[in-house]
């Protein structure tokens, strides 16, 4: 059953993302969400408004550049109850062209006591080279 609803809520946390709406992704991250992303080897830890900074910067850009996410699972695993673990790669499409680059999320969600699926926790591997992350294949 938890593993059912949270597929639900996931397939709508890619159409948020893919959708770039801000207002929506703001009500999707716990308001406690700890972040850590390693870019070029330099790694950089972050909470919750700042990674709403990071939304906005990100979704202004595919706005601007008339851009598209490219998101897919690669996979989806129950950590313990009640908490889920996606991984997920990103890229950005310009022009129907993926960038060389894209992005792995290590997503943790919590559902809370109302029963609502909520980003708790993301460890992100940036910058990797599309052709690395192309072997990775959903399970």
């Amino acid at each position: 059953m938890v593993e059912k609803t949270f597929h639900v809520f996931l397939d709508r946390y890619l159409d948020i993302w893919r959708n770039c709406s801000l207002a929506e992704m703001k009500r999707v991250i716990a308001r406690d969400y700890q972040a850590r992303e390693v870019t070029d080897g330099l790694v950089s830890d972050f909470g919750y408004e700042e990674s709403i900074t990071g939304w906005e910067k990100g979704f202004e850009f595919i706005k601007e550049n008339e851009a598209q996410w490219g998101v897919s699972k690669v996979s989806v695993l129950q950590i313990r109850e009640g908490e889920m673990l996606a991984i997920l790669s990103a890229t950005i499409i310009i022009n129907g062209i993926s960038l060389d680059t894209a992005n792995l999320f290590f997503q943790t969600f919590k559902e809370d006591t109302l029963g609502e699926w909520k980003l708790a926790r993301s460890y992100i591997e940036a910058g990797i080279p599309s052709e690395n992350i192309k072997s990775l294949a959903l399970k």
